[in-house]
């Protein structure tokens, strides 16, 4: 028997798993590997090669010195270059794939409110299942991305993680999924940089807000937050920030004093 060529549709959802997996855990014997190898009908080794041929086109990966194989195909490239020209369809797209591909609810719940009534709720429902898909992609692409651990204190409790926004969700709607538009913060840390309270300069080192210093003496500000100034913050393995976006949040969100 020849070799199975991969459709378009098991290489979004072999790439939805490739932006949730580090570096070091493309391999065979990787449980997630061996999950969707036995969903796809193919074998671990194979889906390993996909994973590892998209490595080969992460900008990410070749800066680490790192080539990766050299037989990545059109169909790798035009796909990589879909997700990163469209995040919010594909993530989207790729995430109801492979749960459903997995046997795993691909429609998440949605609240019965939403729905004024039964014509225009069906879109406003359909809206509201993919945002919630995009977000679960989001959220665990960017855990993954920084080991899930925070970027500031290195707080590593997966509960008290954010997959926080460096430009707000409303600002820009295309980029509410682009895992480069992603911060892991812990909770309190999410909190100080959605109000403007810290930020991250081009330096990608730590800044905290005069506002936060104002109520010095205080063993938690000085714990949390000025213990951290000028530091650099965590860098992820994959996704780094983009920084237009770290501009955008110094310039339209953060509050020097």
């Amino acid at each position: 028997m020849g070799r199975r060529n991969w459709t378009r549709d098991e290489l979004i959802v072999a790439f939805n798993l490739y932006c949730k997996l580090p570096f070091g855990q493309l391999h065979a014997k990787n449980p997630r590997v061996v999950e969707m190898a036995r969903a796809l009908g193919r074998t671990p080794g194979s889906v390993a090669m996909k994973l590892v041929n998209f490595a080969a086109l992460d900008p990410t990966h070749r800066q680490r010195g790192v080539s990766g194989l050299a037989n990545t195909s059109k169909a790798d490239r035009q796909v990589w270059d879909e997700f990163n020209g469209n995040w919010a369809e594909r993530a989207a797209e790729s995430e109801k794939a492979r749960r459903a591909l997995t046997g795993k609810d691909p429609t998440p719940s949605v609240p019965d409110e939403a729905v004024e009534d039964q014509a225009q709720g069906d879109t406003e429902r359909q809206q509201l299942v993919k945002v919630r898909l995009g977000q679960a992609f989001f959220r665990e692409t960017v855990l993954a991305s920084y080991g899930s651990r925070c970027c500031v204190c290195v707080l590593p409790v997966a509960p008290l993680l954010v997959a926080s926004h460096i430009v707000p969700w409303a600002a820009r709607p295309e980029l509410r999924v682009n895992p480069r538009n992603g911060l892991c913060l812990c909770a309190l840390h999410d909190r100080a940089f959605d109000r403007g309270l810290i930020t991250v300069d081009g330096d990608l080192k730590l800044t905290v807000s005069k506002r936060l210093e104002a109520h010095l003496p205080d063993e938690v500000i000085d714990k949390m937050f000025v213990a951290y100034q000028d530091s650099p913050i965590r860098l992820p393995e994959k996704f780094r920030p983009q920084e237009e976006f770290l501009a955008y949040h110094r310039e339209a969100i953060f509050v020097p004093s």
